[in-house]
């Protein structure tokens, strides 16, 4: 997640796509304070920490994966999806507090 360009992939309940968007690092906030909030899954990395304080003040519920199970989740999106909502904790990453 640190990078300039992000790809958002959005799909509802059913497992259809509801949104798929390329925005700029400028941009996240901004679209995601539009948006209503839902669960994201995202892949841990440096700065993803740093992503995931700021949707969770927004009311979003953000977990991260590991980046070995992310090219798997976009390989099957509802199966992937289902998977990100089960309480399978062991497999996430925690989102770490900023350093003060």
């Amino acid at each position: 997640l640190a990078k300039n360009v992000f790809q958002i992939h959005g799909i509802d309940a059913t497992g259809e796509v509801v949104v798929r968007k390329t925005l700029r690092r400028a941009q996240m906030l901004h679209f995601f304070e539009k948006q209503p909030p839902c669960l994201i899954g995202a892949e841990a990395c440096g700065t993803s920490h740093h992503w995931a304080r700021e949707l969770t003040k927004l009311g979003y519920e953000v977990r991260l994966m590991p980046p070995v199970y992310v090219k798997p989740y976009s390989a099957a999106t509802i199966r992937r999806a289902a998977w990100l909502r089960s309480p399978v904790s062991g497999r996430l990453v925690q989102q770490r507090l900023p350093h003060r």
